[in-house]
C-alpha cells in the first residue's frame, strides 16, 4: 500500500501540521507500507501533488482547508481513501459554534457563548450576562491561534480585532474554571483520559506546541466521574458521526465535565496527547498508525 502523509497546508497551524506529518512519517511501519510525504503550500498542491498511484492519504493538517472538510471532500472526489472523519463531520467540529449548537441540542454541558462577524455585533450587554472572564477566540482557529483571556469589557474590542484577523467570525465564550482534560475516542472505543496542567494562565499556544509548557499524563478519576466523560465521548462520537479517530477536550468544573470542542485531526506527534493515551493501554504509535488506516478504510 502506497500512503501519502499529507501536511503543511494554508492555516495558521502549518508549522504544527508539519510535526505531525513528520511523526507519522516517521512512525509508519515502512516494511508494511511505502510512504511518501506530501508537503502543501498553497491549494493547488493538492491536485498536483498527489500521483494516480496513492492508495491512501494520511492527513496531518490542521486548521482551514485541513480539518474542515475541503480536503475530505476533494479525496473523495479523486477516489482517494484518507485517514479520519468524513467531510460534513470535520467541517461542523472545525466550526466551534455549530459544535457547540450539537453539543447543547444533545444535551451535552458546553459553556455560554456568542458569535460576532464584525465590531459592530459586539453586544456588551448580552457578554455582561455571560459574565466576566471569557475567553475570545476565532470561531473556525485551533491550537489556540489568536485566543485571549478576558477580564473586562475594555479587553474585549482588541481580542475581536485580533480574533478577525484570522478569521470571519468570532466566538466570545464564559470561562469555566476547572480541570482540563482530554479524551481520545478510537473507532468508538473510548481509550484513557489525560489530563493537561498548563504553566500559564490557560493552554495556550505557547503551553501547548513548547518544551516543559504544560504538564500532560493519563489519569483514573473517580469511577462515577470518569463513567461520565467516557459516556460524553461516546454521545459526541455518535451524534457527530465520527469516523477512525476524534479528540473530545472537556472541562470538569464542580464535578460537571463541559465539552470544549472535538478535534478530529489532533496532533500527531510521538508526545501528542492520543498517542500518550493509547501508549496507556499498551498500543505503540506505530500500531496506532496501523488501525487509524485499518478503521479509516473500514
Amino acid at each position: 500500500m502506497k500512503i501519502a502523509v499529507i501536511m503543511g497546508g494554508i492555516s495558521s497551524e502549518r508549522e504544527v501540521s508539519l510535526n505531525s506529518g513528520l511523526g507519522v512519517y516517521n512512525n509508519l511501519d515502512k516494511n508494511k507500507y511505502e510512504v511518501v510525504k506530501i508537503i502543501l503550500d498553497d491549494k493547488m498542491d493538492i491536485f498536483t501533488k498527489l500521483s494516480s498511484d496513492i492508495d491512501f492519504a494520511f492527513l496531518a493538517l490542521h486548521g482551514k482547508f485541513g480539518e474542515d472538510g475541503c480536503i475530505q471532500s476533494i479525496l473523495e472526489t479523486m477516489d482517494i481513501p484518507y485517514s479520519g472523519c468524513g467531510p460534513l463531520t470535520s467541517a461542523l467540529c472545525m466550526d466551534k459554534n455549530m459544535t457547540k449548537k450539537i453539543l447543547r441540542d444533545s444535551n451535552l454541558p458546553t459553556a455560554p457563548w456568542l458569535l460576532v462577524k464584525s465590531i459592530e455585533e459586539i453586544n456588551y450587554d448580552k457578554i455582561d450576562e455571560i459574565g466576566y472572564p471569557v475567553f475570545i477566540k476565532p470561531n473556525c482557529g485551533g491550537s489556540s491561534v489568536a485566543t485571549f483571556f478576558i477580564h473586562s469589557k475594555d479587553e474585549v474590542l482588541n481580542a475581536v480585532k485580533c480574533g478577525l484577523e484570522v478569521d470571519t467570525s468570532v466566538m466570545i465564550e464564559k470561562y469555566i474554571p476547572g480541570g482540563e482534560y482530554t479524551s481520545f475516542v478510537l473507532n468508538g472505543e473510548v481509550f484513557p483520559t489525560l489530563s493537561i496542567k498548563s504553566n500559564s494562565e490557560f493552554f495556550d499556544y505557547e503551553s501547548k506546541y513548547s518544551a516543559n509548557g504544560a504538564i500532560e499524563e493519563v489519569v483514573y478519576l473517580e469511577e462515577d466521574l470518569q463513567n461520565k466523560i467516557n459516556a460524553i465521548s461516546k454521545t459526541c462520537w455518535d451524534v457527530f458521526n465520527c469516523k477512525a479517530y476524534v479528540r473530545v477536550d472537556i472541562i470538569i468544573s464542580n464535578g460537571v465535565p463541559y465539552v470544549l470542542e472535538l478535534n478530529t485531526l489532533p496532533g500527531m506527534t510521538q508526545t501528542s496527547l492520543i498517542p500518550q493515551s493509547a501508549k496507556a493501554k499498551g498500543i505503540e504509535f506505530s500500531e496506532l498508525l496501523d488501525k487509524i488506516i485499518e478503521y479509516s478504510l473500514n
